[in-house]
């Protein structure tokens, strides 16, 4: 039997991108029941009505995961209706610019998307999973919290960050054997738009969001902590720590190119463009 058969899941930026896809995928593994939660209102309407017409149960809200009061009003709303058994932690902005041309302003959301809003999200639900014993909350974070990157200096602050309290908070969870698990996820960059325009670095192709949200639901159903892709992400930590700093400069940004893959960044485009 599926791990996801009956439980309730609820993802944050899942009206597109891997999100919804992560979203899609555990309702066809079983799930009873899909809480997505996004910024775009056009987007959420699509994805729930999309999902409703092959015949599942979703429902969706409005939620800026940057504003504790929003999150935990939100929480509130589906706590008092059911706990959450499942947690994607998806929703995340990229500004892919040097630091020197970043405003307070995007410094400041770029960090608290990416790194405090996994935290207040998690915050909100993680007693009602420790009350009964259960429960996956599962963090997407990046590649780039594993390694420095010029021209995202401040996301991969955000993903470092991100890194470090999602690992900790497992062996917290573990020790106080809470019956609670979570999952790190580290990929490099995905094909969803979100990085259009970068080079893809050697042997590091641009991840295919079917493959790697199909790869993240497989590694929950294994019950793993940490999903590193592609293979030569798993392998940085290990290369990082073994090299001087100036050789595995040299082998990341003159050998494999990760160092230039953001100068052709573009990103996204905006509705009103």
């Amino acid at each position: 039997m599926s791990f996801f058969k009956n439980k309730i899941v609820l993802v944050t930026g899942g009206a597109s991108g891997i999100g919804y896809l992560m979203g899609q995928k555990s309702l066809q593994r079983g799930a009873r029941k899909l809480i997505i939660w996004d910024i775009d209102e056009d987007a959420l309407l699509t994805a729930a009505s999309r999902l409703s017409k092959m015949g599942f149960e979703v429902e969706t809200d409005i939620v800026d995961v940057s504003e504790p009061a929003q999150v935990q009003e939100a929480a509130d709303r589906v706590l008092q209706k059911h706990p959450v058994d499942i947690l994607f932690n998806n929703a995340g902005i990229v500004s892919g610019k040097k630091f020197d041309q970043q405003s307070s302003d995007e410094i400041k959301k770029t960090m608290e998307i990416n790194s405090l809003g996994l935290m207040f999200t998690a915050r909100n639900f993680l007693p009602a999973m420790m009350e009964k014993a259960s429960g996956y909350i599962i963090n997407i974070a990046s590649a780039a919290g594993l390694t420095p990157n010029p021209g995202m200096s401040v996301y991969a602050a955000s993903k470092w960050a991100a890194v470090g309290w999602s690992e900790s908070l497992k062996l917290e969870l573990e020790k106080s054997q809470t019956g609670v698990k979570v999952l790190t996820v580290m990929p490099s960059y995905i094909n969803t738009g979100m990085f259009a325009g970068v080079t893809a670095p050697l042997l590091m192709p641009l991840l295919d969001p079917d493959d790697i949200s199909t790869k993240i639901l497989d590694a929950v159903e294994r019950g793993k902590a940490r999903l590193r892709e592609p293979f030569m992400v798993k392998l940085t930590p290990f290369i990082r720590g073994i090299l001087p700093a100036k050789i595995y400069d040299f082998v990341a940004g003159k050998i494999f190119g990760v160092y230039d893959s953001m100068n052709t960044f573009i990103g996204r485009k905006k509705k009103e463009e």
